[in-house]
């Protein structure tokens, strides 16, 4: 029987399981129990749960996430909501300079076992200010994980290992997909569906009844190749799938890796894939300057070497801030065709 979900009740529903097995764990954020949650990732939990563990806060980021981290060090386990990582940027203090080092500070007295989650990057039109991408930010940063995951399942059962986790971690999740519907066949066929368009990728059908937990730090091939390996995450999974079909019909057999994890990354995947590949491009919706990207680059050059046929090449948004025309956004992000052009060029040929 196939399995059908939205993004948005994959995480839903794995807060809900895990608030059914731990009465510690509780969810707090802006609109998030009365509301329902700005985009409705919260639907039904409070009813539910009650105030007491779906709790509508102030629009004080850095406030609701200190009270957030003060509960973690104290046997907590909360769950912060951010309507967006660019009003986190106010809360980055608890983030980075508390919950972060909590456990090294404290000489491993102290835990701090709290997630922080909310849309990250671009979702059309919003301009400068709330259309910033921060996994390479965050990612930065000892003593934090960082997720960015936009597959149905899989983000369901990244957020139930990230609330087991006894660290901090960060959540990216996408604005724009939170509708977006997985669909699951027999056989582990995926095929995803948005905006009138549909993706196919590989995958595992998880079995009836079993409690999903995805490792951190694992990522997932969503399209086997032996031409190039095309390494990404959250969003940006969709514009290489599409840009490996494009290559598909010019005879380019591309190799799609979603990373599901910044941090910790998983190096020996996208290392094993170049071995076979020989060439890599890595699409970070990001600015091109100290990301993801950048660091992935560099490992692969120091442990890949020899295995390389190509410069590793990067497509990255703009270098730049995001304008509110649409022009802007089209120009500004990644899109399939220069991914694929990327490609072409790490491959010789026009």
């Amino acid at each position: 029987m196939a399995l059908k979900l939205l993004l948005r009740d994959g995480l839903r529903e794995a807060m809900i399981e895990e608030m059914r097995i731990d009465e510690n764990v509780f969810l707090m954020g802006e609109e998030v129990a009365e509301y329902n949650g700005a985009y409705k990732v919260s639907k039904g939990m409070l009813e539910e749960f009650g105030a007491k563990r779906v709790i509508d806060t102030p629009i004080a980021e850095l406030g609701f996430a200190g009270i957030g981290v003060g509960a973690a060090m104290n046997g907590l386990r909360p769950i912060v909501e951010f309507m967006t990582w660019n009003f986190a940027v106010l809360a980055f203090d608890q983030i980075v300079n508390n919950a972060a080092k909590t456990l090294s500070q404290s000489a491993g007295q102290f835990k701090c076992p709290i997630v922080f989650r909310g849309p990250s990057g671009s979702a059309g039109q919003l301009a400068q200010q709330h259309s910033q991408t921060f996994e390479s930010w965050l990612g930065n940063v000892p003593g934090v994980k960082v997720i960015s995951c936009v597959d149905p399942i899989e983000a369901k059962g990244l957020m139930k290992a990230a609330i087991r986790d006894e660290n901090p971690v960060c959540v990216m999740e996408s604005e724009v997909f939170y509708a977006m519907e997985l669909e699951i066949t027999d056989d582990g066929k995926r095929t995803y569906s948005f905006g009138g368009k549909k993706f196919e990728a590989d995958g595992l059908m998880p079995q009836d009844g079993e409690d999903v937990i995805v490792p951190i730090g694992k990522a997932a091939i969503r399209r086997a190749g032996t031409d190039v390996t095309i390494v990404t995450f959250n969003k940006m999974v969709f514009v290489a799938l599409e840009a490996a079909e494009l290559l598909k019909a010019e005879g380019i057999s591309a190799e799609v890796i979603d990373l599901r994890t910044i941090r910790p990354l998983d190096h020996d995947t996208i290392l094993e894939s170049v071995k076979k590949t020989n060439r890599l491009v890595i699409v970070d919706e990001s600015w091109p300057m100290f990301g993801v990207a950048s660091e992935i680059a560099y490992q692969i050059q120091k442990y890949g070497f020899d295995h390389l046929d190509a410069p590793v090449t990067r497509v990255n948004s703009a270098d730049t801030n995001l304008g509110y025309s649409s022009v802007f956004v089209e120009e500004y992000l990644p899109n399939a065709q220069k991914v694929a052009e990327a490609v072409k060029n790490v491959m010789y040929v026009k």
